[in-house]
């Protein structure tokens, strides 16, 4: 565990990030290559939907070559629910479009699969410049199911066999294996990752500090998004589900904005734990849990919030700290408990696998150790927190941390999963004390 950890701290950290961009660098000029751009694409993700119209403007503004690749939906531990993900990419794409000026996909959810093999074989039949130019218009025609425009760009841009379709999806999924990723909407520059439009801002930073940027100090594409608590206050009517992990680090980022969130809005937060994925059965592979720790670091760095060294609390001690959240809630205390489990697990690197380390996270929680001692370890929070776990998947969810906001006659204003979507929680907040007023 703590040799887990330090590289765990390591793949986090600033040092590590820039040392790896330094390293790129030096690299590509060693080398005199082009600072290249690559774009992964599966057409049926509302994800890529969104990323997908950047590709035109981004190509003009940036001085970089851009090259574009078809991918497929990626198999195996690294897309455990891919039912779920392929419904809530749609749902979640369609909320966060407008704040993009984007289009979203269409009403109709999943896109039919004949629609998407059609929409696959006319792109995979593009040249690079072609694709860049034209494959947001011809996705857009996919997601609203309009089959005379697929028909029109068919017969105008032409498109490919079968043959060549599953080729062209071969060379994109074989490069993104290659590159160590699995996901859909996708860009890859200098050995750093950025999904989509919400890590958009990362890569533009990085081309405009390399001076890439021909347009410096215009406002970025997509720009990163703030949470914005007010003006307007809940009055009684609103409630913040958030469903927190102890072993997440996207949690640990997102934990006390989100309380602090609920308090700057008046509205109610309820908190419901679950357990982690890996301890619910739910494999993970090394290139995904590195991928999540460098980007948590890069996101926590971007917001301004502390984030590493970090001493991994997966197992025993994320249990025996749950065993004692019950109690901590009679205590008036369970927001404070779950914020200094994670502040002390993810920031500090304190063991939390021992009394000594369980203790700080008590008592710094203005709990009392003596009374904790006597009840960690007894099995009474498994139940609540697989009704908690069971209530995520019941609204399309099924990761941490999760959120759920919900109106005074119990209806689901908003369902989204990820750190990156408190923003949206603030937006939809507000929205909906307008509504009210």
């Amino acid at each position: 565990r703590w040799i887990t950890s330090k590289m765990m701290s390591r793949m986090a950290s600033e040092h590590a990030q820039i040392g790896a961009r330094n390293m790129a660098e030096r690299k590509r000029v060693k080398l005199s290559l082009p600072h290249t751009v690559e774009y992964f694409h599966q057409v049926d993700d509302g994800y890529s939907h969104l990323a997908v119209q950047l590709l035109k403007e981004f190509s003009e503004r940036y001085r970089v070559e851009l090259h574009c690749y078809l991918v497929s939906e990626s198999a195996g531990d690294n897309l455990p629910e891919p039912e779920l993900l392929s419904k809530l990419s749609c749902y979640d794409a369609r909320i966060i479009a407008p704040y993009y000026d984007l289009q979203p996909p269409g009403d109709n959810g999943v896109a039919p699969a004949e629609l998407v093999a059609q929409t696959t074989a006319i792109l995979a039949g593009l040249s690079n410049e072609d694709f860049i130019e034209h494959a947001a218009v011809i996705n857009s025609a996919m997601w609203q199911q309009d089959e005379a425009a697929l028909v029109e760009f068919a017969q105008r841009l032409g498109g490919a066999d079968e043959a060549n379709t599953n080729a062209a999806l071969h060379r994109g999924n074989a490069r993104r294996k290659q590159l160590k990723h699995y996901s859909g909407a996708m860009f890859f520059y200098g050995d750093e990752w950025y999904w989509g439009i919400d890590r958009f801002y990362h890569l533009e930073r990085r081309l405009a500090e390399l001076g890439l940027d021909k347009s410096s100090g215009q406002p970025p594409l997509a720009p990163s998004m703030e949470v914005v608590s007010g003006p307007l206050k809940d009055q009684g009517q609103l409630t913040l589900e958030i469903f927190p992990s102890l072993r997440s680090p996207y949690t640990a980022i997102a934990f006390d904005r989100a309380v602090r969130l609920a308090e700057e809005t008046g509205v109610e937060l309820k908190v419901r734990p679950v357990l982690p994925m890996v301890m619910r059965g739910v494999p993970a592979t090394m290139e995904k849990g590195r991928y999540i720790l460098f980007d948590t670091g890069r996101e926590a760095r971007a917001a301004g919030v502390p984030f590493g060294p970090c001493y991994d609390p997966i197992g025993e001690p994320t249990r025996r700290a749950y065993s004692l959240y019950a109690w901590a809630c009679e205590q008036g205390k369970g927001v404070e408990f779950i914020s200094t489990f994670l502040r002390c697990a993810w920031t500090e690197a304190i063991n939390t696998n021992n009394d000594k380390g369980l203790n700080q996270v008590v008592t710094r929680a203005g709990l009392d150790w003596a009374q904790a001692e006597k009840l960690v370890g007894n099995p009474d929070w498994q139940e609540q927190l697989e009704r908690n776990r069971l209530a995520m998947y019941e609204h399309g969810l099924w990761g941490v941390p999760s959120f759920r906001l919900i109106d005074a006659g119990g209806k689901t204003l908003l369902a989204l999963w990820g750190q990156d979507r408190l923003w949206v929680v603030a937006a939809e907040i507000q929205k909906a004390l307008q509504a009210e007023s």
